[in-house]
């Protein structure tokens, strides 16, 4: 129930965003004001958030994510974009794999910090 709430909340935000003609970029649609967005950065990435890859840019790092619930972002499942802060961290991986993965949101872009294929 909770997870939904949280859901409702973002399309709330989102739909009276767009109403007002406030646009976000692709990578930070889950932006909202600075004191929350550095309370975001501050927490710890610790725990793993699992996901399958949909999309897979090797060359730029990027890579689209259909992911479950990112705790530490506090972040309801959905499919997004992400950066790789490392390129390396994409070797071997391809669209369709299952993954875990720690994200972080450092100036309002989502970066992938650590990746794992799962078996």
């Amino acid at each position: 129930m909770e997870s939904l709430n949280r859901q409702r909340r973002w399309l709330l935000t989102g739909a009276a965003a767009l109403g007002l003609g406030v646009t976000w970029p692709v990578s930070g649609f889950a932006q909202a004001d600075a004191e929350s967005a550095k309370a975001v950065e501050a927490q710890p990435a610790s725990s793993l958030s699992e996901g399958e890859i949909r999309r897979l840019e090797s060359e730029s790092g990027k890579l689209t994510i259909r992911h479950g619930e990112i705790r530490n972002l506090d972040m309801p499942p959905m499919t997004m974009v992400f950066t790789a802060r490392d390129k390396a961290l994409l070797a071997g991986l391809k669209v369709g794999d299952r993954i875990r993965f720690v994200a972080s949101n450092e100036g309002g872009r989502y970066l992938i910090t650590e990746i794992q294929l799962v078996q």
